[in-house]
């Protein structure tokens, strides 16, 4: 073999090589987003809200679409959004993954999740602590590992503050994350909600099952009322729009014609709940509009498999006492509190198990099952449920949250670098403990 044949070999296989380096680094974020919440699951995680709905005579309801799309979108959006290995990773970067894994939007309306704190100068993400609560001595540990990031479960600040003193422990908090150029970031019921989460974890613990939500989270659509009227041609069409869009501050607006039985144009015109009232009164003025005009109220779609809490009719039924002994192995914890219900007996069997993260009586309440687990009830709470005939578990708030966290870990790390570090407080505990 001469020389120059020699040398375009060893081109084409240093060429080769590298191709298969480069495939090889990238199939850490090639890595389905889904499977990190379903091991059966092959597609994206990520939601797929329907397009502009469709009108009824009474009530506009959005068709519901499916929140996974097909394989090949998904296989294109893991693409878009993959991370090469040792790669830098801006907090943008990051936020971006977190995202994917449990939008934001699945959030209760009176939560304060995504970022809280965001540093003033931009640094890459190196070192991220995932903490069920920021207190004093998980700050501590933050900052001794130089972390760059905190993912705090619970959102350490949660209702409006007007000043940022040493006196209070949650702004004092805050202060040391912005000196140490930490950003905070929480998650809290997006979490709670998504397929998935942590509420699917919790129940989880008694084995598998027919799982079902029980407060269904709904397709969060911006625009939440439709107005159909008809106008005379298509100048005066062009008219409205144009004060429409100045009505929604220049913001394009989704809108359908169609030929009218008189010869006119009738429209179809979306709009929030803020801009309804100034959209109504910008069309008093056109005769052959606000003559017309009819105002339907969009229903949100569901989003199957999100929400809050979680039934499950157990494949395999367990007894009262096996339970506990499962949810202890569960939750890592040696003591739990137990109420036993009417009637029932620890050697009870347990079919149908109703489990909520943190305080949960108010998404369990009502629910007919023979378990109830969640991390706290009030003393009424429990009496009631237990009167029904349901037993109930209960492990501290926190300790029914916290486990999930080490599952999540393992979720975020395979998104991100090489560069990046994802640890799990180990100062993070309950304040309640058993003495």
């Amino acid at each position: 073999m001469s020389p120059l044949v020699l040398m375009g070999c060893k081109k084409h296989t240093w060429t080769f090589v590298s191709l298969i380096h480069r495939r090889l680094c990238a199939g850490r974020s090639l890595i389905c987003p889904s499977a990190l919440f379903s091991s059966a699951s092959t597609v994206s995680p990520s939601l797929s809200f329907p397009p502009a709905p469709t009108q009824s005579l009474l009530t506009n309801r959005q068709i519901p679409v499916s929140l996974h799309p097909p394989a090949h979108l998904s296989s294109t959006r893991s693409l878009l959004h993959s991370t090469p290995c040792c790669s830098v990773m801006e907090l943008k970067e990051v936020l971006q993954v977190l995202e994917q894994l449990a939008p934001l939007a699945l959030a209760e309306s009176w939560d304060n999740v995504g970022l809280l704190v965001e540093p003033s100068k931009s640094r890459p993400i190196k070192n991220i602590l995932l903490t069920n609560d920021l207190t004093d001595v998980v700050m501590e540990e933050a900052e001794a590992m130089s972390c760059d990031l905190i993912i705090s479960y619970h959102p350490p600040l949660f209702r409006p503050i007007k000043r940022l003193v040493q006196g209070d422990w949650k702004q004092r908090l805050a202060v040391r994350a912005v000196e140490a150029g930490m950003a905070i970031f929480s998650p809290h019921t997006s979490w709670d909600s998504v397929k998935g989460g942590v509420n699917d974890w919790l129940v989880g613990g008694l084995g598998s099952g027919q799982v079902s939500v029980l407060s269904q989270a709904l397709c969060g659509a911006s625009h939440s009322h439709k107005l159909e009227f008809t106008v005379r041609n298509t100048e005066e069409l062009n008219s409205v729009m144009e004060e429409l869009k100045a009505c929604a501050g220049g913001a394009s607006l989704q809108h359908s014609t169609s030929r009218a039985d008189n010869g006119g144009i009738r429209v179809g015109v979306t709009c929030s709940d803020s801009v309804l009232p100034l959209s109504v009164h910008t069309l008093l003025p056109h005769t052959a509009a606000s003559q017309s005009l009819n105002i339907l109220k969009l229903e949100k779609s569901p989003l199957p498999g999100h929400g809050q809490g979680r039934l499950s009719v157990l494949d395999q039924p367990v007894t009262v006492a096996t339970a506990i002994q499962k949810m202890k192995s569960h939750l890592g914890l040696n003591h739990l509190r137990l109420a036993i219900g009417w009637g029932q007996t620890l050697e009870s069997s347990v079919c149908t198990v109703a489990a909520c993260a943190g305080s949960g009586a108010s998404v369990l309440n009502g629910v007919k099952a023979d378990l109830y687990i969640t991390g706290e009830m009030s003393h009424h709470e429990v009496l009631d449920a237990a009167a029904k005939g349901t037993s109930v578990i209960l492990s501290d708030h926190s300790n029914s949250e916290r486990g999930f966290l080490t599952v999540f870990r393992e979720r975020l790390a395979v998104r991100l670098p090489d560069t990046v570090t994802v640890a799990v407080s180990k100062a993070d505990k309950d304040p309640l403990e058993v003495v």
